[in-house]
């Protein structure tokens, strides 16, 4: 039955494979919320799937369950009352740890068929999955649903896809033959085994359950490996979707289904664990420097990929787009409050200002237009609440009152709170703006997560060129930009970028954000600056987690 998915889903891991080498745009799972595309029902369907949920225990029936707890708080004042089960660290790792030999024997073909029908599942339930990620996250519903859906198993798939082509570069079996002059060859029949590394552990985000959960979930369990699931303790139910979708397609293609399990926490003790397990090979976490270092100084029997903080930023030299630009920038800022891993928090700008197509705009007139840009694009209500969605952590509203008292610079646009009829306690502000020099370092280079911006004064576009490598090399990035009509101010900060390794965008003024990451094309970090060790996705992604087993004898 196994081998009968790879056939089935063999045209679509083709085609991801030839997407992932030649870059071009493709995507395995539509991003259109649309009931022509997910069926006529799949709308109220999915919407009835999400409130069945609703004040109910979340039955997964996994092993070594003592206990049941919940306490997700929705940042649109949701009342969400889901009881998940808490489980035995060490009987869900000793399942884990069973499970695995039914899964090797499913050999690779047979891991990557089951896979990609666990995402069709997947994709299926995304309005399920959508209203689900809204209500935990503060995202946008459509944000809720592309990025939370069909893009979260577009980065799964593209896993998949590296992790199938590793694994085939291995051959099964050879034949190993030596010649010996007059004397018989020596012969030797050899073959090699592909066998997971162990038990997986993925940690959860609260921002981006499933977008950044997918990628090391299906890179485990495509290389052959078991996987717990831990979410993070104010989005569970996403992760709790997409572990029982799981579970059911191994139970149905006879796996132990305790091959993948979810494991709520009732303490930080009981993560720090689970993590430190000596069974525990690989972990995958997304979250903030002081877990993510914690996980690297402590768990030494394990791989860490681990994205981390970052003060993503932007040289603006000079446009011949002045308002295209400023619209995309006030996009940019203003998409999901800020609270993306990608969203740019520092926008160096020479002190004597930028040429422009409208003519020459000082460092004060690109502050001013770039506030009046965000109120613009934040004026009609309901445009507004759907980009800005609501503030995800009660940390990053102090962080936006902290920025409005001017305490960390001038504020050229103060944070507002919006009132969002549909959910009467949603937690909605706008976008604060913010102007330094370049000297207050205290203020603009540590990230700052949330809807908190700084315009940076700095001498010149060479000195801005070098003041974004230094934060990048030092404090970490995942994206840069530059906004210049020079070709010489393009390629220098082009050879920044290659050094301080962070990905670039040049002159975005269009329908494409510098926040935004597309699956099969746009590499997600490089693992090469601090922000992140890893990139979803390449072929170190996936390489790394499993291992080669060789037995051979004489012919």
């Amino acid at each position: 039955m196994t081998h009968s998915l790879f056939e089935k889903h063999r045209t679509k891991l083709d085609t991801a494979l030839h997407a992932i080498h030649t870059r071009g745009y493709w995507a395995a799972y539509s991003e259109a919320a649309s009931p022509k595309l997910y069926g006529e029902t799949a709308p109220a369907d999915g919407k009835q799937a999400f409130e069945a949920h609703l004040g109910q225990k979340f039955e997964l029936s996994q092993p070594g369950t003592t206990g049941w707890m919940g306490g997700e708080v929705s940042p649109y004042g949701v009342a969400l009352d889901v009881l998940y089960p808490v489980c035995d660290v060490d009987a869900l790792i000793g399942a884990a740890q069973a499970a695995m030999g039914g899964w090797q024997a499913a050999g690779v073909d047979g891991r990557t068929g089951m896979c990609i029908e666990m995402l069709d599942r997947l994709n299926a339930q995304s309005f399920e999955l959508a209203h689900a990620v809204m209500v935990t996250t503060g995202q946008g519903w459509m944000m809720a649903f592309q990025a939370g859906s069909p893009h979260a198993q577009d980065r799964g798939l593209e896993a998949v896809a590296y992790a199938y082509r590793e694994q085939k570069f291995v051959p099964a079996e050879a034949t190993w033959e030596k010649p010996q002059g007059k004397n018989p060859p020596l012969v030797m029949k050899k073959h090699f085994e592909i066998v997971g590394r162990g038990v997986a552990v993925v940690v959860g985000c609260g921002t981006f359950p499933t977008w950044n959960t997918y990628p090391g979930l299906f890179a485990a369990l495509a290389t052959g490996n078991a996987v717990i699931v831990k979410p993070h303790e104010h989005a569970i139910l996403p992760a709790a979707i997409t572990v029982r979708t799981i579970r059911a397609v191994l139970s149905e293609n006879g796996i132990d289904p305790n091959l993948v399990t979810l494991c709520v926490p009732e303490k930080r003790e009981t993560t720090q664990a689970l993590v430190t397990h000596g069974a525990v090979k690989s972990i995958d976490f997304t979250g903030s420097n002081a877990f993510g270092q914690w996980l690297m100084d402590h768990c030494r029997q394990a791989q860490v990929y681990a994205e981390l903080a970052g003060v993503n930023n932007i040289v603006v030299d000079s446009t011949d787009a002045y308002k295209a630009m400023l619209r995309n920038l006030a996009f940019t800022l203003s998409l999901y409050s800020g609270q993306m891993c990608t969203t740019s928090q520092a926008l160096f700008v020479p002190a004597s200002g930028i040429d422009t197509d409208e003519g020459h705009k000082s460092f004060e007139e690109v502050g001013a237009d770039l506030a009046r840009a965000v109120e613009a694009a934040l004026t009609k209500p309901e445009v507004a609440l759907a980009v800005l969605g609501a503030v995800q952590s009660s940390a990053t509203l102090e962080r936006i009152a902290l920025a409005n008292s001017g305490a960390l610079g001038q504020v050229l646009l103060t944070s507002q709170k919006l009132d969002n009829p549909e959910f009467p306690n949603a937690q909605v502000r706008t976008p604060v703006l913010l102007a330094c020099d370049a000297a207050d370092e205290a203020s603009y280079m540590e990230e700052r997560f949330g809807p908190i911006t700084f315009l940076v004064k700095v001498p010149d576009t060479q000195t801005a060129i070098a003041l974004s490598e230094r934060v990048i090399t030092t404090h970490g990035a995942l994206t840069a930009a530059i906004y210049s009509t020079r070709s010489e101010v393009v390629d220098a900060m082009t050879a920044a970028t290659w050094r301080s390794k962070v990905a670039l965008s040049i002159n975005l003024t269009g329908g494409v954000f510098v926040n935004q990451s597309a699956a099969f094309s746009d590499y997600h970090g490089t693992g090469g600056n601090p922000a992140a060790n890893a990139s979803y996705a390449d072929s170190a992604f996936v390489a790394n987690r499993f291992r080669v087993v060789q037995r051979r004898y004489h012919v």
